[in-house]
């Protein structure tokens, strides 16, 4: 059985004995006792923090206590995973990021701590399309010319992600392996500096999400959109190819966003949770809010989301071991 296969038996292990035993139960009845915190792992002002304060909203009518949002940016979300494996376990501490500082950032840093093992997923809710964009530093406007550049001038083409081991970097990752060509990767702190140097041209090429700000800067032509990682079209951006519709199925990909606990938070709790989360994910005012910001809504069980992220970190784990650890 491989580390993937023996997390998920664990998290589904820990739905058959935590959410039972006598102590759990009664942590489980007296819960919440007090204010919720739910730590969004990106600067505030983007959608994962509306996103977020949506949640927290009716959360809190529902559950009788109040759900308070902050912020934990940096690392590509890892500081605010690792703020969650020094929480208590009894459903008070909640952390919403994306997926990819359990699933890529643990495989590249190889931190004997590996936060995969530490938490608990508690209800996947949206994925958000990958945009891959040309600055005006880009003379081309296909993605198909890109990759041309970048094997006529290794290691010219500069592309910029939000950070190291973020789904934008991992996209970058893929197209290198698929293509063979040689391009330098740019990594930033976060999506607002990244989006900033883009536009003055500090570099060529940009992975970020699909976002209006960044819909209306392709509008208005400093921004060049050459694909988007998404199952199809965006319909924002329908003159588009996702990157499977240009030969790059692996690079096909689209940031997964989900809540998370301590592992050990009793197994109501985190079904409490999970039920709570859904109900939201189908009210009217928060499907419309995804699909202004042209997300997708991910609602599950939390078995189901952590067989995702578990499946998630497989695929990472063999983009690592080709380039031998050398993933930058």
């Amino acid at each position: 059985m491989n580390t993937e296969r023996r997390l998920v038996a664990r998290w589904l292990a820990s739905a058959c004995t935590l959410g039972l035993v006598p102590g759990a139960m009664a942590d489980a009845a007296a819960w919440p006792a007090r204010p919720i915190r739910l730590v969004v792992a990106y600067p505030p002002g983007g959608i994962s923090d509306l996103t977020a304060r949506a949640l927290a909203e009716p959360l809190s009518t529902a559950l009788g206590v109040p759900v308070l949002v902050e912020h934990r940016p940096g690392a590509g979300g890892s500081l605010a995973i690792d703020l969650l494996l020094h929480a208590a376990p009894d459903g008070h501490t909640l952390v919403f990021s994306a997926i990819s500082p359990l699933t890529l950032h643990p495989l590249l840093s190889h931190d004997m701590r590996d936060p995969l093992r530490r938490v608990r997923p508690v209800a996947s809710v949206m994925r958000t399309p990958v945009l891959v964009a040309g600055t005006p530093a880009l003379p081309d406007n296909s993605f198909e010319a890109l990759i041309d550049r970048a094997r006529r001038f290794p290691g010219a083409v500069r592309w910029a992600s939000s950070g190291v081991a973020t789904i934008g970097h991992l996209v970058l990752a893929q197209v290198r392996l698929l293509s063979g060509t040689s391009i330098t990767h740019v990594p930033y702190a976060g999506g607002g500096a990244q989006l900033n140097d883009a536009l003055s041209g500090q570099f060529e090429v940009l992975s970020s999400n699909v976002a209006a700000l960044q819909l209306q800067y392709i509008a208005n032509g400093k921004l060049k959109a050459l694909a988007v990682g998404s199952p199809r079209r965006v319909p924002a951006l329908p003159d588009t190819p996702t990157l499977s519709e240009l030969g790059y199925p692996q690079a096909n990909l689209a940031s997964l966003f989900g809540v998370f606990a301590p592992v050990e938070t009793p197994e109501a709790v985190v079904q409490r949770l999970n039920a709570e989360i859904n109900r939201v994910l189908a009210s009217a005012p928060m499907m419309e809010l995804l699909r202004k910001g042209y997300n997708i809504p991910a609602p599950g069980s939390p078995d189901a989301f952590a067989e995702e992220i578990a499946a998630d970190r497989s695929r990472n784990r063999w983009v690592v071991d080709k380039v031998a650890g050398k993933l930058e």
